[in-house]
């Protein structure tokens, strides 16, 4: 018998046809997906780069930055563990950044004195406050103070801090200890004192 190539080419469009709205679909989770990661943790993301030193300027770009590499990685992150995905490329966007800010401040990119805490529009009292938090961030060696920031500012357990950075729970807390007490030398050389509990 012979075969009917109208038939077959019918089936090859139906497959076809099959496979572009499982595409439509599957682009249209990945977007509903990636959406709600983005209102879910886009102040986390951007209250972390601040955190890992990336200037306010550069802040917004930098988190967009990361969420576009979620995007493109987005089959890699399984589901539950999206903060932990994206902070770890924070900490990756924000060192990337860290540097490309001392090339441009030593190409002559950056005025001196460029403002590198919060923005002027909130109040004197607040950006004192953020601005010696952030003085102080930025003293501590970067694995102590991504613990501390998780931990302190960010409010995850133990278990979370070590799971987010993969991390022994023991390695977490020991770096804890440790960024709390720099943390407290750091404020005092700024003449004040906060009590962080141990």
């Amino acid at each position: 018998m012979q075969a009917m190539p109208w038939f077959n080419a019918g089936v090859l469009d139906r497959d076809d046809s099959a496979a572009q709205l499982a595409g439509v679909g599957a682009r249209a989770r990945d977007d509903a997906r990636i959406t709600d990661m983005v209102r879910t943790h886009h102040a986390f993301v951007w209250r972390s780069l601040l955190r890992l030193g990336v200037p306010s300027r550069s802040a917004e770009d930098a988190a967009q930055q990361v969420f576009l590499v979620a995007m493109r990685r987005l089959s890699e992150i399984a589901p539950g563990s999206e903060k932990s995905f994206l902070f770890g490329t924070a900490l990756r966007v924000a060192s990337d950044e860290r540097r490309s800010a001392k090339n441009r401040e030593l190409s002559g990119d950056l005025p001196d004195g460029a403002d590198l805490g919060p923005s002027p529009e909130e109040n004197a009292d607040a950006n004192q406050r953020r601005a010696i938090l952030q003085s102080a961030l930025l003293s501590m060696p970067l694995e102590l103070r991504t613990v501390f920031v998780l931990f302190e500012l960010e409010q995850m357990t133990k278990s979370e801090v070590s799971e987010v950075l993969g991390l022994p729970v023991g390695t977490a807390a020991s770096r804890l200890r440790r960024a709390r007490e720099l943390f407290r030398e750091a404020l005092r050389r700024r003449g004040l004192s906060l009590k962080v509990e141990s």
